[in-house]
């Protein structure tokens, strides 16, 4: 192991811990118990610590096959961030400047790897509002993998923990609630239908908060 991936398997490991402790995170699978079986989890973005928060959440035999997607616009900005996002977290980056911009996450998709979905496309920093409008990529994978389930899954109280311009974790619980796959139903109505019912399943995921 070279020193570059020492440190992120390190890095990783001690910011693992560290917010699962401050957060005292606990999950919750209101469906079946976690299985290896490849997806894609969908999920409601507040902060910059949503996927830590998730992926840490993941039993390890999964969170080993399991990556962050991620845009290019925030985490490529610097060194250090380009850093934490490709070698502490393994991250997908989405760029705005390729043809298609889901070309990597369908690259890890076909490699077998889950991944980790915003389909908002940006942090939802509006608390009048549980979710902003979804973007059309979620669709657009699912109908190129068919056959990977997705999962929509509901981070509670994520935008107290780390509210805009704080940069690190407040001492707030905060659980994890993993759904039902969407059904294959689901998956053969058009667009604007296939992001309505999306979008549903994952606020109707807000009820179980504490």
């Amino acid at each position: 192991m070279n020193l570059r991936k020492y440190l992120g398997s390190l890095i990783s490991f001690i910011l693992r811990k560290a917010i699962c402790f401050i957060t005292g995170t606990r999950s919750f699978w209101t469906d079946k118990q976690p299985t290896s079986i490849q997806k894609i989890y969908y999920t409601n973005h507040t902060s910059h610590i949503d996927f830590i928060l998730l992926w840490s959440s993941l039993p390890r035999e999964i969170r080993e096959v399991t990556r962050p997607v991620a845009g290019g616009d925030y985490w490529h900005k610097t060194r250090l961030r380009r850093f934490i996002i490709s070698d502490v977290f393994q991250g997908i980056i989405i760029s705005s400047n390729n043809p298609d911009p889901l070309f990597n996450v369908k690259v890890a998709l076909n490699a077998g790897h889950s991944v980790i979905f915003f389909p908002e496309g940006t942090r939802n920093l509006d608390s009048t509002h549980a979710l902003l409008p979804f973007k059309s990529g979620l669709f657009h994978l699912s109908q190129a993998f068919p056959e990977i389930d997705i999962l929509p899954v509901w981070i509670e109280n994520v935008n107290r923990v780390m509210p805009k311009g704080t940069f690190i974790p407040l001492p707030i619980l905060s659980n994890i609630y993993f759904g039902t796959p969407l059904s294959r139903e689901i998956k053969t109505v058009n667009k604007d239908k296939f992001l309505q019912e999306a979008r549903t399943m994952l606020i109707n995921l807000s009820k179980y908060e504490s």
